[in-house]
């Protein structure tokens, strides 16, 4: 009986042991597939793709700037009326509405009740007075920019003033994203793609994107032409 006893025993050791093994051999087939797809997830290519496109300003901010002096008070605000009316008139004449102007109250200055007096002074007056136009009107705006030596001719001086520096805007940058996004992915693509090719792999799906944020630009010569630039962060995976 003992002897049948320990046969039995030995019996379902063995069937135990063989059950063991059989599971951690199962287990192993399945952590190494695991494991596998977990690499193939790894597997991905992170690439930059730009789009830039040129462009108009659709929108200028250009200030006339000009400075009177007198000894009479009077005076000087009549000689700001004349030359407010030169300037209205020639700007007008070339196309801009009175929407697209502001007159702004002139600056005065006594130079004598200043704390500080030049030893120099000769007038006691002066006023700095600026027009400005604000207008989606870009060429006809910058065709005016070249004909001030007429303001010049009929005695309006407009002053070269670092506060008062014309501006060239693009407003529209809303309507071409989307077309530039698009432009900017699809040479993404083909970045990896080419990437994909040279280490024989194939590639597969947008895994992450990011757009990239818009830059606009111009020239100091040509300040109306405008650079737009986006870069776009693709991440694709390789199948």
């Amino acid at each position: 009986m003992e002897t049948n006893k320990s046969e039995n025993c030995k019996r379902k050791l063995n069937f135990a042991g063989v059950a063991i093994m059989a599971g951690l051999i199962v287990l192993g087939i399945f952590i190494a597939k695991g494991l596998g797809s977990i690499a193939r997830q790894d597997e991905y290519i992170t690439v930059k793709g730009l789009a830039e496109r040129q462009v108009m300003a659709n929108k200028v901010v250009w200030p006339l700037p000009y400075k009177c002096v007198s000894n009479n008070i009077q005076e000087l605000y009549n000689e700001i009326e004349r030359n407010n009316s030169i300037v209205l008139d020639f700007l007008k004449d070339g196309g801009i509405e009175n929407s697209e102007i502001i007159v702004s109250a002139p600056k005065v200055t006594d130079r004598l009740a200043q704390s500080y007096i030049p030893d120099n002074i000769k007038f006691r007056y002066q006023a700095e007075a600026v027009i400005t136009v604000t207008s989606s009107k870009v060429e006809k705006v910058i065709e005016l920019m070249k004909q001030q030596m007429e303001l010049m001719k009929q005695g309006v001086i407009i002053s070269e003033e670092y506060n008062y520096q014309t501006e060239f805007e693009y407003t529209a940058l809303n309507e071409i994203k989307p077309a530039m996004v698009e432009e900017a992915t699809r040479n993404a693509r083909a970045v990896a793609q080419k990437f994909a090719e040279d280490s024989e792999s194939e590639l597969g799906g947008i895994k992450q994107a990011t757009q990239g944020q818009f830059t606009i630009s111009s020239d100091e010569t040509t300040p109306q032409i405008k650079n737009i630039r986006v870069v776009t962060t693709v991440k694709y995976s390789f199948k």
